[in-house]
């Protein structure tokens, strides 16, 4: 805020209660005029305002009466120009309101250079530019004030993704996305991450956890909002970019933009996560202007390590990210991804990318309905770009997830599978997802474990903190025997995707077959937590909860259960063991009646409740008809009464399940 006097005047009205002022307007003196417009403005609107020397408290003193302003506010409203970037005070409140995390919305009155510090703290501000049409600009400042403020904002954004509309279609080599987005931060990333230099460590001092980072979604502050396609395939690129360096591990998509749109703080972020350092910036686009910035902090203190701002007059987006690649790109080939890694140049279209993201937010919620969607997208992506490697990859998945879901378990879900996959990998052999794609697709339908071994190497070698591929090694393991191998595997997929509730049940799930139903329900719980409508998540509670005995309480996981499928799975064991006979006989009866792709559900059932000869024959069935959940019959405990039997060996070697090693 600029200096105070006597001969500034006060905005008119009688100022609002100190505690509902949810906006802090900053300005130097030299710009009381336009302050005042801007505070009348946003107060006629129905947002009270703080500004001084109206709202300072007479007896308080001035600076202590502004900071509390300012942590009290919600959203700083900066007068941009000359003076203010000259002015110490105007500094000093810009700093605070970005240190609370407070959005700022930039009214800029003049086109006068911004200083490093100014750049560093408006990296991720909106800016409004008063140009000639200042009544214009300000009613721009008050709409977009409104937003931020509006109940309910930050829930909203986290809905399905907006799909903006497309004026033309612009298209650019696949590639450049990934060499683009790198080249805005990864340099300086690489020297310090590579080198081992944070905080001025040699490599021999510095922790193993310090290499660790999240890259958040990049924040569209655009005035129109209409960038959000570009930020958040920028922060898709960098994570695959960052993926493949050694020894960095770097969560997945899924689980950095699970934070999108809401109020968490670094540290919170960096805690769910479990990582040392966040990387974050912003894209702002006015006319033919864009504005690209990054910035890595350091979690744990605060520190900003670094920041870094990127401008390009440009006509069409893509070509900004070509100008950055062709800036840098070379050297960032040799250090991150080699020299020889980068894939063929594809094209792509804006519109497709806008579709893949959106079928990429369906596939992660994992319920038949919108894996079902995702599928539509995927295929809607690839027809206005058929050498989209990445949507061919995650169709691929779709389809492993349907089968997953009991959909398509006849065949059909497997030659989708392969040959999505196999699409994939002819346009990138580069990217790992098509290889696990491929190996899931070896697991669920022919059983071919040497064959899925051979295409998770591939991953590992392409990229060692693959989570899906940590995932799928996991369930290998599980239907060879090593238990304990796979609990390593289901953990670092939990490590390197920590919010991604697949990853959380699978892991529940191998945890009470390997005889630790505590841990596994404390998982689950956590998990169910962060989303209770996750499919399967209740079900697999509520079989760790019959491990440990407690028998109202399982049956009370299974009702809760939103999943129509899973819950079915799940009640007749819940009445049974509540000596809730005959409602545990119904609800056999239904879960027979609707058994298509659920056979080995099934056996399980009748095996629970004693009835052996049912069992094995609903086994023949999950196996000729290719249920894929006949991969965890080993160690099932749901099958605990017929393990003796002769018949149970003989199902085993029936699958080409290798024997047991004698060491797990």
């Amino acid at each position: 805020m600029g200096k105070s006097s006597d001969s500034v005047r006060e905005p008119p009205g009688a100022p609002a209660p100190a505690a509902s002022r949810s906006v802090f307007i900053s300005y130097a003196s030299h710009d009381v005029g336009a302050a005042q417009k801007v505070c009348s403005a946003l107060e006629a609107a129905g947002f009270p305002c703080w500004i001084a020397p109206r709202d300072v408290i007479p007896g308080t003193l001035y600076a202590e009466g502004i900071v509390r302003a300012l942590d009290e506010s919600r959203v700083l409203v900066l007068i941009l120009s000359k003076e203010a970037v000259a002015s110490a005070h105007v500094g000093k409140e810009l700093e605070r309101a970005t240190s609370k995390r407070h959005p700022v919305i930039a009214l800029r009155t003049d086109s006068s250079s911004l200083t490093p510090a100014f750049e560093y703290f408006l990296n991720e501000s909106q800016w409004i530019d008063a140009g000639a049409d200042t009544d214009g600009a300000i009613g721009k400042l008050v709409e977009a004030v409104g937003r931020h403020l509006a109940p309910g904002s930050a829930a909203a954004s986290t809905q399905a993704p907006q799909v903006f509309p497309v004026k033309g279609k612009a298209t650019t080599p696949r590639r450049v996305w990934g060499i683009a987005g790198a080249v805005v931060v990864l340099g300086l990333v690489a020297a310090y991450f590579l080198a081992g230099r944070l905080h001025f460590q040699s490599p021999a001092t510095m922790a193993v956890e310090d290499k660790s980072i999240a890259v958040l979604p990049f924040v569209d502050m655009s005035e129109k909002h209409d960038q959000e396609y570009f930020s958040d395939g920028l922060a898709e690129e960098l994570i695959d970019v960052l993926t493949r360096v050694p020894n960095l591990r770097v969560p997945a998509r899924t689980s950095s933009f699970s934070f999108k749109g809401k109020p968490t703080t670094v540290e919170e972020i960096a805690r769910a996560l479990g990582v040392t350092h966040v990387l974050e910036g912003s894209v702002r686009k006015a006319g033919d202007h864009m504005r690209i910035t990054a910035q890595l902090v350091r979690a744990d203190n605060g520190f900003h390590l670094w920041s870094q701002t990127y401008d390009r007059d440009v006509r069409d987006i893509f070509v900004v990210q070509d100008d950055i690649a062709q800036a840098v790109g070379e050297q960032l080939k040799i250090t991150l991804l080699g020299s020889n890694s980068m894939a063929p140049r594809e094209t792509i279209s804006t519109e497709a990318h806008n579709l893949y993201l959106q079928a990429r937010y369906l596939t992660d919620r994992d319920s038949a309905a919108d894996l079902d969607q995702a599928v539509l997208l995927y295929q809607q992506a690839l027809a206005l770009a058929p050498n989209y490697a990445p949507a061919w990859a995650w169709l691929a998945f779709c389809h492993v997830r349907r089968v997953g879901q009991g959909l398509d378990t006849n065949g059909a879900g497997f030659m989708k599978t392969t040959t999505a996959a196999r699409r994939a990998i002819a346009i990138d052999p580069q990217l790992p997802e098509p290889y696990t794609m491929l190996a899931i697709a070896h697991l669920q339908y022919d059983r071919d474990w040497k064959a899925a071994a051979k295409e998770l190497a591939k991953v590992i070698a392409l990229d060692p903190n693959n989570a899906l591929g940590q995932q799928s090694l996991g369930h290998l393991n599980i239907a060879s025997g090593r238990m304990s191998d796979a609990l390593t595997h289901f953990r670092r997929a939990v490590e390197g995707d920590p919010l991604n509730l697949l990853h959380s049940k699978f892991l529940g799930r191998a945890l009470h077959y390997a005889g630790h139903p505590a841990e596994s329900a404390s998982l689950l719980r956590h998990a169910i937590e962060l989303n209770a409508q996750f499919p399967g998540l209740h079900y697999e509670l509520g079989r760790a909860l019959l491990r440990l005995g407690d028998s109202q309480a399982a049956l009370d996981a299974f009702e809760a259960e939103a999943d129509p499928a899973w819950r079915s799975f799940g009640l007749p064991l819940g009445y049974f063991v509540t000596h809730r006979d005959q409602e545990a006989r119904a609800a056999l009866a239904a879960l027979v009646a609707k058994s298509a792709g659920s056979e080995f559900q099934v056996a399980e059932t009748f095996a629970f409740f004693g009835e052996t000869d049912k069992s094995f024959e609903w086994l023949d069935r999950a196996r000729t008809l290719h249920d894929p959940g006949i991969i965890w019959s080993r160690r099932d405990p749901l099958l605990a009464s017929i393990i003796g039997d002769p018949r149970y060996g003989a199902f085993l070697q029936q699958l080409g399940m290798p024997p047991v090693p004698k060491d797990d």
